[in-house]
């Protein structure tokens, strides 16, 4: 368990926040492109507990600018595009993507009131279907050539979805791999070949046998952990007979995004950006090494569980996450439907808007979230010193160094299981757009 000062160290990001300091290092999710490709993109964002508006002007540029005119204070989300920008519709104040005043209509001809001002302003980059911005001071970081980023266009696919919680909960579970054995607990197994786009709805690689048979019938796995270049590696281990071991690789990218196997030839890279400090977006980026995403498919399977424009999910805690009592006692262990973001869902918000880890109890199952929260601490506490190095914090030529990482969900020999899942993963680029395909 954590004292109470400690929990408040490493949950609040708001600006001026030791946390808030950290992740302003990095680049974060601030939108979809998706939700700035109608006839008017703009949108009202909140990040880090920051009011912003994001937009693409006429020339296709994107900019992230505070949402509140510097002159009477008006909401620019409600200002008029342009093609060199975004104009306030009080006074016709307009302002380009990176802040600049470039007119100031309603002063004296000669005025040099414009010159004077400057919207806070966020670079904004394209990666994947997500536009992500840079809040913190002097250069952004490069971005990593991890697979989501590097793979073809026609091989991703990008979400998200809120959740009303404090944004540490979601990073943790997606650290914790032994809850999958009983939060996402199915008591008949589906049909593979039917279950596209869909978690653990796949055979493990090298086997018959369905990740949900699995993760049902061996619930005590033995979680190793291993410091990378990028953050953690986890590497979850299931003994299936004496021979045979599942292996379910899986890692933490620091600081808040973690890339898990979907199925065999499919991974999630999942970032939990803060809204402020009682809710996130989960943003992810689904990457294919076998044919092209189903966008069509995935997007309509995710509309099913969530409302636009706000991404906000249909069932939530207001009306009990759809649970069923009959369903809990025959179908799944949450009786709260077979989409797993559910039950994360419910099991992030159900800890309280911030919860009070002064009342945890950690075991040995949760190694990674101990270490991680060790490594959380450093870091929070080496952002407050401009010169000290922070992992993922990198230059182009580190950023080229960072590649994968490995997400392997297989059944290998227990007498070489580490070499199993490396070779695992060699296999699965060999004949994929990773080797030149």
């Amino acid at each position: 368990m954590l004292s109470a000062e400690q929990n408040n160290l490493i949950t609040r990001t708001g600006r001026g926040t030791e946390a808030g300091k950290l992740l302003r290092r990095y680049w974060q999710p601030a939108a979809l492109v998706d939700e700035l490709s109608g006839n008017r993109p703009i949108k009202p964002v909140k990040l880090l507990g920051e009011n912003l508006v994001i937009f693409k002007d006429g020339e296709g540029r994107y900019g992230l600018l505070d949402r509140a005119c510097p002159h009477r204070g008006t909401d620019l989300a409600f200002g008029r595009l342009e093609a060199d920008g975004l104009r306030c519709a009080f006074h016709g104040w307009k302002f380009d993507v990176d802040g600049k005043c470039l007119e100031t209509p309603a002063e004296p001809d000669g005025s040099k009131l414009c010159t004077n001002i400057r919207q806070k302003s966020y670079p904004v980059v394209e990666k994947s279907g997500i536009l992500f911005a840079y809040m913190g001071p002097g250069e952004p970081p490069a971005f990593p050539e991890t697979d989501c980023f590097i793979a073809p266009d026609s091989h991703t696919f990008a979400f998200k979805g809120l959740i009303e919680c404090n944004w540490l909960q979601s990073l943790e579970v997606g650290i914790d791999p032994a809850h999958t054995s009983f939060l996402h607990r199915f008591f008949e197994d589906e049909d593979p070949n039917s279950g596209y786009g869909k978690l653990f709805r796949d055979h493990s690689v090298d086997s018959d046998m369905p990740m949900t048979k699995i993760m049902r019938e061996f619930p005590r796995p033995r979680i190793e952990v291993e410091h990378t270049d990028f953050g953690l590696r986890l590497m979850t281990l299931r003994q299936i007979s004496d021979a045979k071991m599942h292996v379910r690789v899986t890692n933490l990218l620091f600081p808040n995004t973690f890339t898990i196997p979907m199925s065999s030839d499919m991974t999630i890279t999942q970032w939990h950006v803060p809204v402020d400090d009682t809710k996130h977006y989960w943003y992810a980026i689904f990457t294919s090494f076998g044919g092209p995403v189903d966008k069509d498919e995935m997007r309509r399977q995710r509309l099913e569980l969530y409302e636009l424009p706000d991404y906000i999910p249909r069932k939530n805690k207001r009306n009990d996450y759809g649970f069923d009592p009959h369903e809990q006692a025959h179908e799944t262990y949450t009786g709260m439907g077979a989409d797993i973001n559910v039950h994360d869902q419910w099991a992030c918000e159900s800890m309280g808007e911030v919860q009070d880890r002064t009342k945890e109890h950690l075991g040995q199952s949760d190694k990674a979230i101990t270490i991680y929260r060790r490594i959380l601490r450093d870091a929070i506490v080496k952002a407050s010193k401009d010169d000290e190095k922070l992992l993922m914090v990198l230059d182009p030529e580190a950023a080229g160094k960072v590649t994968g990482p490995a997400a392997i969900d297989g059944i290998g020999p227990t007498d070489d299981w580490q070499g199993y899942w490396r070779m695992a993963e060699q296999k699965r680029r060999r004949n994929s757009w990773a080797n030149g395909h």
